[in-house]
């Protein structure tokens, strides 16, 4: 499930869609209209304490879905009371969402378009050289995903561009610089011919317009598609940030020189240690399922929140527990 944000004259209406595999490709369906303000969903019975109201978890039920609690809380979060998730926010402990089975008929590649956008997003390279020795758990969020749901991703994770990084960003992601042999091609794209790049830039983007690989099971339209405009924006509205040559050559021998290593796996918490945390006995928390698992949690950071005369301490063993002991439930 994921929440697609949908543009109106007054603001934006929410959805929850779901994403499933159909014959050829992956589609999109809406499962409930949530309006134009999910928080009426969430339910304050005191304190710090919220829930998501159980009339929403039957109304996905009755669509054929099978929501996931800890699902359904990530999809609200933004919308849930801002001191609420000032104090809690650190403690949640959610996990990287888990693939779930997929036939081998279902498993897409991931476009080239795709990967370039997470690329500058993740790394902040205009030089795309190295995009096909990154790690493929990188396009984990857009594997496996109709294009609506790909494209609301990328909606949400573009806002961390700042204004001067923008039009770069166009410029990198539509692969421009190869239609330039100059040397500042891959990193000074401002001393080129502006009105070459311009021409390259629309035909590129007319190019994936039209691209039925790029918008299966989306319908196609014989004008620009409304996911794409904003790039049409982005390029012409905004100019490229302040540069030098020097500051360019910097950054191509920083990243030249990099080396990338996994975080070393942190050690795990036994069922033993968890049991005296919880105060729950080892045996029922090997049996209890992540939604209750996730439930237990809650209820014990409420308990031993520092708001609530609880040690910070406490807080930090409480979280360490959760998240190795999830590790194990999956």
């Amino acid at each position: 499930m994921y929440l697609a944000a949908i543009p109106e004259k007054q603001g934006y209406r929410f959805v929850i869609r779901e994403s499933y595999w159909d014959r050829d490709c992956f589609r999109s369906r809406d499962l409930v209209d949530l309006g134009s303000d999910p928080s009426q969903y969430i339910v304050y019975p005191g304190g710090r304490a919220y829930y998501i109201d159980p009339e929403l978890e039957d109304h996905l039920r009755g669509q054929g879905a099978d929501p996931d609690a800890d699902a359904l809380d990530d999809l609200l979060w933004p919308f849930v009371d801002q001191d609420i998730r000032h104090a809690v926010g650190a403690f949640r402990g959610r996990q990287a969402p888990r693939e779930g089975p997929i036939s081998s008929e279902a498993l897409q590649p991931v476009h080239l378009f795709d990967k370039r956008r997470i690329h500058f997003l993740r790394f902040g390279r205009m030089d795309q050289g190295p995009i096909g020795r990154v790690p493929a758990k990188i396009f984990r969020p857009v594997r496996n995903r109709s294009r609506d749901e790909i494209e609301q991703y990328f909606l949400q994770a573009e806002r961390i561009l700042k204004a001067h990084e923008r039009k770069a960003y166009v410029y990198v992601i539509f692969d421009l610089q190869r239609f330039f042999s100059e040397l500042c091609a891959k990193a000074m794209p401002e001393a080129l011919n502006p009105e070459a790049v311009d021409t390259y830039f629309v035909q590129e983007l007319c190019r994936l317009n039209a691209d039925n690989r790029f918008w299966a099971g989306m319908p196609m339209h014989d004008h620009l598609g409304d996911y794409l405009v904003r790039y049409l924006t982005m390029y012409f509205d905004l100019d490229y940030g302040r540069n030098t040559a020097l500051e360019s050559l910097f950054d191509q021998f920083r990243n030249a020189h990099r080396r990338h290593q996994w975080p070393a796996p942190k050690d795990r918490v036994s069922f033993a240690s968890a049991s005296s945390v919880f105060g729950v006995a080892a045996d029922t928390l090997k049996q209890m399922s992540r939604r209750e698992f996730s439930r237990l949690f809650r209820q014990k950071a409420m308990e031993l929140h520092p708001d609530q005369g609880g040690r910070q301490g406490d807080f930090i063993r409480l979280s360490e527990a959760y998240k190795s002991i999830m590790r194990t439930k999956r």
